[in-house]
């Protein structure tokens, strides 16, 4: 996907703040049985196509209003994730300017967790 110029420009200025992670990390951290809340930024049309399993699903539209419901700890670990790691990045970076303190971006996202051949689920 070619994305405009304006658009990657804030997504660069986030990730000068914002901790990142990578597909593999976080899988790692599933499978040991870490706990975080794993949240998913994207669309509802691309949730409802699959995401991670146990994931939230809170979209980039709604999740500064609906954050705090969901999640009132500000200092829950929390990684977001979006299809590639531009959304969640500036996700990660609104939510911190919200008071969270232990947001982290899953860089490559979705797509990257696809091509891993990690596990993927689908609501009926």
């Amino acid at each position: 996907m070619k994305h405009a110029k304006g658009f990657l420009a804030i997504v660069r200025d986030a990730k000068a703040r914002v901790k990142e992670t990578d597909v593999q990390t976080v899988r790692d951290r599933q499978k040991k049985g870490d706990t975080f809340y794993l949240v998913d930024v994207r669309e509802d049309n691309e949730w409802d196509k699959g995401h991670i399993a146990g994931a939230i699903h809170l979209g980039k539209g709604v999740i500064e209003r609906d954050i705090e419901g969901v999640i009132p700890d500000p200092n829950a670990e929390i990684i977001l994730y979006c299809g590639g790691g531009y959304r969640s990045a500036l996700a990660a970076d609104n939510l911190s300017k919200m008071g969270y303190t232990n947001v982290v971006s899953m860089d490559g996202g979705f797509r990257g967790w696809n091509e891993a051949g990690f596990p993927v689920e689908h609501d009926d």
